[in-house]
């Protein structure tokens, strides 16, 4: 279960990178920043989701 909550902190570090790509790619003038912002606002739903499927196994398996 550790490896989990690893894996969501990762999220978050992927979020900052495509934030980090697509502000970059923004101040070039390319369009590609759209999808960096896009798998950016995914990794965070991610990070969102996963804590809460986290918690929701944690209390199932302290029941």
């Amino acid at each position: 279960m550790k490896y989990s909550k690893i894996f969501q902190y990762a999220y978050l570090v992927f979020a900052v990178l495509f934030i980090y790509d697509g502000v970059t790619k923004w101040g070039n003038g390319t369009n590609g920043a759209y999808i960096s912002f896009g798998l950016a606002a995914l990794a965070i739903f991610m990070y969102f989701f996963r804590k809460k499927f986290s918690k929701k196994f944690d209390n199932r398996n302290n029941s």
